[in-house]
């Protein structure tokens, strides 16, 4: 694989993508899309997280602070992923502890993104839960691919396809669009989007992640997950075709492990992202293996 820069974007092609969603946003078809505000505890994770030596007590206090969120943790602590021996945990410390500081942000963050954009149309059933089965997947193959962050491959999965939760609460006849844009097979879904509203859930997610001021990487590689046909150019930052092309394989996976079959982004664009992130099938099958235990031990 080729070796990822420090976690940001190419200045020059994330500045540009940046400007554009601002734009669109001021005069274009972004301004009637309605961004949730990022939760307060979010920034105060992601502001704590951001620090050389993240502060676990700090963590712990911002995990507290919400009794739902502090649950969530207690629970995951003491269920049988982790296969407890002795006393159960109490305190969100015991639990984060038992869980592990990186893990633990990710469960705190998942669990404050669904409640900021909450999912209830039967369009999008299971959303959240396939989100969160998504940056599993990605965190657990930035393991195996140096100088990605899991960290940031977690968010990628995570929030992959939050645009299409904003569009549906933002825009009249998303509905019925998503009906549309499954159906169809003579253009990819992001055309019928943008055929229909000007716009797609990959410019609205990046929109989210660029109002919510999280990492501008996570920004372009939203924006661009299904422009499969920039992989490798030279003006966008090696890290974000990283994530692009571990988020097909991501995909794939999870649709094996569903017994769903293999869709028309993973049949053209496989090789490529294979190619990118110089794996075989061999490798592939090892990937599938450690993702498969992960989704078996949720």
């Amino acid at each position: 694989m080729q070796n990822p820069a420090p976690s940001h974007a190419s200045p020059a092609r994330a500045q540009q993508i940046r400007d554009d969603l601002d734009q669109s946003r001021r005069r274009g078809p972004l301004q009637q899309i309605q961004i949730p505000p990022c939760p307060e505890l979010l920034a105060q994770l992601q502001l704590a997280m951001s620090q050389p030596e993240p502060d676990l007590n700090l963590v712990a206090r911002i995990a507290s602070s919400d009794v739902a969120m502090a649950a969530t943790l207690l629970r995951i602590a003491n269920g049988p992923l982790f296969k407890p021996v002795g006393l159960p945990c109490t305190t969100v410390g015991q639990a984060m502890t038992r869980i592990g500081l990186r893990e633990s942000v990710a469960v705190m963050t998942g669990f404050l993104v669904q409640h900021a954009i909450p999912v209830n149309a039967p369009q999008l059933a299971r959303f959240w839960q396939r989100s969160t089965k998504r940056a599993i997947a990605m965190a657990t193959i930035a393991q195996q691919l140096p100088g990605l962050s899991p960290d940031l491959a977690h968010s990628f999965g995570l929030f992959l396809h939050v645009g299409m939760p904003v569009l549906l609460q933002s825009v009249r006849g998303y509905a019925a669009t998503m009906v549309e844009a499954g159906a169809r097979i003579d253009r990819p879904y992001i055309a019928t989007e943008n055929a229909n509203h000007k716009t797609d859930h990959a410019v609205v997610g990046a929109l989210v992640v660029r109002v919510w001021n999280l990492p501008p990487a996570l920004m372009a590689a939203i924006r661009l997950h299904h422009d499969y046909s920039a992989l490798g150019h030279g003006d966008i930052e090696p890290e974000i075709h990283t994530l692009i092309a571990a988020g097909l394989i991501a995909e794939h996976l999870m649709r094996s492990h569903e017994g769903l079959p293999e869709d028309a982004d993973w049949a053209a664009h496989h090789a490529a992202a294979m190619d990118w992130l110089h794996i075989g099938w061999d490798e592939l099958a090892q990937w599938e293996e450690a993702v498969n235990a992960q989704f078996d031990a949720d």
